[in-house]
């Protein structure tokens, strides 16, 4: 059975008593970190982990974490998790998010977010050719995506340069809808696009709770997302939350376009990212090989439920990742022998 790194962390740090070091000895993982210059001159902050016997690789998985996340806090120890189970791992924080540049939480548009996952993240898997490739999304994360999904259907549609589609797509939480229990009140809500016009940056939109406090459902957890050095508790700027409504909308007129294989893990309690969005995306995408869990009772971040529930929903993801990983191998190698008897 999977045994998340969560049961090692503590309300302080997410690797315990250890050293990052000693903490990645124990689950048997090699990691490292590096930036890049992104086009609007912000140095982004990336890491990878990978199992220390990369001998039985089974494919890569890039992880995309939500608004307010970061890749080394709770995304990190999922990522360890992951490479645990045979696969590289990469993350990226966002332009205003954990180490990356750029000003704390401000996602005005969301165009530069995918630019930077696409280059990364393509970059990552290219070194790892010919192992079949997935994502890994949270929140946010998952609506990132799905945008990235749609722009690699563009560039095959056209002219851009041909990228090869991820095998599968994890969606946890993902942010298809933002809950009514959780927007702002309205009529503030309809009065986003005056504000992030006048103050894009104005940290003025008032939610329905504070995101850590709706989201963790186990108190230690709650208080270890806080514990962060790089997260703050603020309200959304003006232009950001315009944002994150607007990319609700565009992915959601956009769900019969999903064609890559997805697996949905969603709270049945979540009140940040809407469990109903997540089922209408389950019915309407195109997708032959889709699969949906609704955890009842389970809030927004899963990993912030007691660990016994934890280990079921990420042994449920990882399960799903390693036998799509199985299939794209098979199906590359029986491709592979196709061609060669043809020459």
């Amino acid at each position: 059975m999977v045994r998340h790194p969560i049961a090692d962390a503590n309300e302080s740090s997410p690797f315990g008593e250890l050293s990052p070091s000693e903490f990645y000895s124990r689950h048997s993982v090699a990691h490292t970190t590096s930036t890049f210059l992104n086009p609007d001159n912000l140095r982004i902050f990336t890491q990878t982990w990978t199992p220390t016997d990369r001998q039985q690789l089974l494919g890569t998985v890039c992880v995309v974490h939500g608004y307010t996340g970061e890749s080394s806090w709770f995304v990190q120890l999922t990522s360890v998790l992951l490479a645990q189970s045979g696969f590289a791992v990469a993350a990226i924080d966002h332009a205003g998010h954990g180490f990356s540049d750029g000003l704390h939480a401000h996602v005005p548009s969301i165009t530069p977010v995918v630019r930077d996952c696409v280059s990364f993240f393509d970059s990552f898997r290219s070194q790892h050719e010919p192992l079949p490739s997935f994502l890994y999304s949270e929140s946010l994360g998952g609506a990132i995506a799905l945008l990235m999904h749609f722009q690699e259907a563009e560039a095959g549609e056209g002219t851009l340069r041909r990228r090869r589609p991820y095998d599968g797509i994890v969606l946890n939480g993902a942010m298809c809808g933002i809950s009514q229990k959780f927007k702002p009140p309205w009529p503030l809500e309809h009065l986003l696009s005056l504000a992030a016009a006048l103050v894009p940056t104005w940290q003025v939109v008032p939610t329905r709770g504070s995101i850590p406090d709706v989201s963790f459902k186990v108190g230690w957890k709650r208080r270890l997302a806080l514990a962060s050095p790089r997260r703050r508790a603020v309200r959304p700027r003006a232009a950001t939350a315009k944002e994150l409504l607007r990319v609700c909308g565009e992915v959601q007129a956009r769900f019969e376009e999903v064609t890559a294989p997805f697996l949905i893990v969603h709270g049945g309690e979540d009140v940040v990212c809407d469990p109903a969005c997540a089922e209408e995306l389950y019915r309407r995408a195109s997708s032959r090989d889709k699969t949906i869990k609704i955890y009842p009772g389970m809030w927004h971040q899963l990993v912030g439920e007691p660990d016994e529930d934890v280990d079921r929903v990420f042994g449920d993801v990882v399960d799903w990742l390693k036998e799509r990983a199985l299939v794209a191998a098979k199906t590359a190698s029986a491709d592979a022998a196709a061609a060669g008897s043809g020459q």
